[in-house]
């Protein structure tokens, strides 16, 4: 679902993702991706709460093994406290 980011990041070196973030769900995993007028938006779920940081901290980890990244590499450049975010992926 992800693989056209993944391609990017691949071609760059780095790629911007709109997420919308749903905390406190079962599992990690992307549920899909929407579209709205300012672009795409991916809709992630995330198995952490959203309490002190840790969902936040729990979606890093989880998009730096889907995108095969350190996760240094991943940052969250707006929304942090917000459920959807700006995020920046380098290689």
């Amino acid at each position: 679902m992800i693989s056209g980011y993944k391609k990017i990041l691949g071609e760059k070196g780095e790629v911007y993702l709109r997420a919308k973030i749903n905390p406190g769900a079962s599992k990690n995993q992307v549920r899909e991706i929407m579209q709205s007028e300012e672009g795409d938006v991916i809709k992630i779920d995330i198995a952490a709460q959203p309490e002190k940081g840790k969902a936040n901290q729990e979606l890093v980890r989880f998009l730096a093994k889907e995108f095969g990244v350190l996760k240094s590499n991943i940052k969250i450049l707006s929304g942090a406290g917000d459920r959807i975010k700006l995020i920046k992926i380098i290689k």
